[in-house]
């Protein structure tokens, strides 16, 4: 099957799921592709089959990130869902450091577990909550993610069942809705819209989640120190004290950014994971 021929099924069957009538998740970051996600969702699915949910990072992600979602999901009439994972991305890393020294204690595009323990994991909670309490059988997980970010996400299909989250009688569904569209089909779709973005993509930056990311360009590294040097000074802390970078470069955050912390830096207090 051709990637257009993918896309049309999933729209097809993303169709056939509203008119029996499922709930559509909008995982909804505070970015652009989750924002025109939303826009784009709400013109074939009515808002009462809609609902919003923001995974929030605590100091990790952007400030506004949260606000953002909530504005974006008040002004189109939808509920947001705020899911909390209960620990913190440096608590990861640090608790990873005090189990294993010997191994790498940042995530990687290979071991990517601040997306699986702050993200996925806390969403699949709330939202089966959700459902539950609210009596929904089927559900239409609905993300982001475009095949134009990277070879990686060019290659995931654009729908997909996954039974093991849709226990207890519910059909679970993860949808792409956007997966075929540029960047500037996506930016152009918002100001279509008459919306704004977050204030981050103003200053420059590609992306927007965590304020540090290890797929972040320099770019967003550098904007991101400059706009939040207290977290930044953290991570920089994080990397000295385990010996291993957050990038997936491995290079060393005041190596991409080019500012240097004064050492000793503020200490980061162990947390509970």
């Amino acid at each position: 099957m051709t990637a257009p021929d993918a896309h049309a099924l999933a729209f097809d069957l993303a169709m056939q799921e509203r008119d029996a009538g499922a709930l559509f998740i909008v995982n909804h970051s505070g970015g652009k592709d989750s924002q025109y996600m939303q826009i784009e969702l709400l013109r074939h699915v009515p808002a009462a089959q809609i609902l919003a949910v923001h995974a929030t990072l605590g100091e990790s992600e952007w400030p506004g990130a949260l606000e953002h979602a909530r504005q974006q999901a008040d002004a189109a009439g939808i509920p947001l869902l705020v899911a909390e994972a209960g620990k913190s991305f440096l608590g990861m890393v640090e608790q990873r450091y005090q189990k294993r020294p010997d191994v790498p204690s940042w995530p990687s595009a290979r071991t990517r577990q601040c997306t699986s323990d702050l993200k996925r994991g806390p969403i699949t909670r709330e939202v089966r909550r959700y459902a539950t309490a609210h009596g929904h059988t089927r559900l239409v997980n609905c993300m982001g993610m475009r095949a134009a970010e990277s070879s990686a996400r060019a290659k995931q299909r654009p729908w997909a069942a996954h039974p093991e989250h849709g226990k207890a009688g519910r059909s679970w569904h993860n949808w792409l809705p956007i997966h075929a569209l540029s960047t500037d089909e996506v930016l152009s779709g918002i100001q279509a819209a008459g919306q704004h973005l977050h204030p981050a993509y103003a200053l420059g930056n590609d992306r927007l989640s965590c304020v540090l990311c290890l797929f972040g360009s320099a770019g967003d590294l550098t904007r991101g120190a400059q706009h939040n040097p207290e977290l930044y000074a953290k991570y920089v802390e994080m990397e000295r004290r385990t010996g291993y970078t957050l990038h997936m470069s491995r290079r060393s955050l005041e190596d991409l950014t080019g500012i240097p912390v004064p050492a000793p830096c503020a200490a980061i207090p162990l947390e509970a994971s």
